[in-house]
């Protein structure tokens, strides 16, 4: 089994509007290893609406939304 990084590959996409923010990770989380989170930054109001949405959508996980040196972040995991 391949070894999952303990931290976070974080993908920013401060100050894109929708839907980039959430097509940035579409794209970026397939290159990253099952059960590997990505942090996306992003500032745009919807994200907080569209990122867990499209996970549910897609069959991965919203681990939750915090921020990163003040910057608005989520947390996604990739499950398949």
């Amino acid at each position: 089994m391949t070894a999952v990084p303990q931290d976070p590959e974080v993908l920013d996409c401060l100050g894109q509007r929708c839907p980039l923010p959430v097509i940035a990770a579409a794209r970026r989380l397939p290159e990253l290893p099952v059960g590997a989170v990505l942090r996306v930054l992003a500032d745009d109001p919807a994200a907080a609406i569209d990122f867990p949405a499209w996970c549910r959508m897609r069959g991965q996980e919203f681990v939750g939304a915090g921020s990163l040196d003040g910057s608005p972040a989520y947390d996604l995991r990739r499950l398949h």
